[in-house]
C-alpha cells in the first residue's frame, strides 16, 4: 500500500490502526510545540513514540529516551512508522536513513506543510507507504478513531 497526501480514508485508517511504534523526528520538549502535542496524543492512543532530536539526545521526553538520529534507535524497538516534523528540504536524508536503519519500517509520514517528491520515490521503491502534508492527530479525529 502506498499512501500520499491524496490517500484514501481507508489507507489512512489502516496505517493509524496497524502502527505500533513511531519514531518522531523533530520532537520538542516545549509543550507549546505541535510535535510535543502530537507525541503526547499518540501515546494516549497506545502508540510507543520514540523522540528523535540531536539537541535533546540522551534526555527523557514523555517517558521515552530521546535519540539523536534514526540510526541511534535500537533496532529491537521495532519502529514501523517515522513521523517527520522537519522542513521539506530536510526530508530526503531522513528518508534515506530510515530506509537504511529501520528494518521494520512500513510508513513514512510527513506533517502538515512537509512534502518531498524525492523522498516519496525512494520510499515507494522499497514498498514503504508514504503520507505527506497530514497530521496523525488530525486524521484520528477526522476519522473518528
Amino acid at each position: 500500500m502506498t499512501a500520499t497526501d491524496t490517500s484514501t480514508d481507508t489507507e489512512i485508517r489502516q496505517i493509524l490502526q496497524e502502527t505500533e511504534v513511531i519514531a518522531l523526528v523533530g520532537a520538542s520538549s516545549n509543550p507549546s510545540r505541535p510535535s510535543f502535542g502530537v507525541m503526547k496524543f499518540l501515546q494516549a492512543r497506545g502508540k510507543r513514540v520514540i523522540p528523535v532530536n540531536p539537541g535533546l539526545a540522551g534526555q527523557s521526553l514523555l517517558g521515552e529516551t530521546v535519540y539523536a538520529t534514526l540510526k541511534d534507535i535500537p533496532r529491537d524497538l521495532g519502529v514501523d512508522l517515522v513521523d517527520v516534523f522537519r522542513n521539506s528540504d530536510a526530508v530526503l536524508p531522513i528518508v534515506q536513513q530510515a530506509l537504511a536503519d529501520l528494518p521494520n519500517l512500513r510508513v513514512i509520514w510527513l506533517q502538515l506543510g512537509v512534502e518531498s517528491a524525492a523522498g516519496a520515490a525512494l520510499a515507494e521503491a522499497q514498498d514503504v507507504a508514504w503520507v505527506q502534508n497530514r497530521c496523525p492527530k488530525i486524521e484520528y479525529a477526522r476519522l473518528g478513531l
